[in-house]
């Protein structure tokens, strides 16, 4: 720890830690849900984020920017947790695992989990989070046409898996 900080001393952009990961712990989570594939690794990064969230103390200058900064970092961990592991797993496989409802057609979570890894993040951000091309493409260090161009291929993948014209 810095200089003997605790816990209760760290602020994040006026948040707590504790506060920081309870707001921002579902956009976390479903960013590793949805790059792993997988609830155990997923649970590994998730803690990762959190960790590193901690101890390098960046500094904010609001809510916005924290999400931003985790999703970042959230992405980062991921990929580097599948480079260290190198294991694939199949969809069928992880069917008891993967927290998402099938039956529930308000929710394009499970639809995003079959969709091709390299449009999965960009529609996660827009759909689930919200998020504006702009903000995707700062967020992911990516140009807004490479967003738009991702977002415009995903859509399509997504009518298919999804199974209409709903997206």
């Amino acid at each position: 720890m810095k200089g003997g900080d605790n816990v209760a001393e760290k602020l994040f952009a006026g948040l707590t830690y504790e506060q920081a990961v309870r707001k921002f712990s579902d956009t976390v989570t479903g960013v590793c849900i949805m790059r792993l594939q997988n609830f155990a690794d997923a649970e590994d990064c998730y803690q990762n984020v959190f960790f590193k969230l901690y101890y390098k103390s960046p500094e904010f200058s609001s809510d916005e920017h924290i999400k931003a900064w985790l999703i970042r970092v959230a992405i980062h961990e991921c990929t580097s947790y599948m480079r260290k592991n190198r294991r694939h797993f199949s969809l069928d496989a992880l069917e008891n695992e993967v927290i998402v409802n099938d039956n529930d057609s308000s929710d394009i979570s499970w639809a995003l989990m079959k969709t091709p890894s390299k449009y999965r993040d960009v529609l996660y951000l827009h759909y689930c989070e919200q998020y504006k091309v702009h903000e995707i493409a700062k967020i992911l260090d990516i140009k807004e046409n490479t967003v738009k161009s991702l977002l415009k291929r995903g859509r399509e993948i997504l009518k298919s898996v999804y199974g209409g014209d709903n997206v």
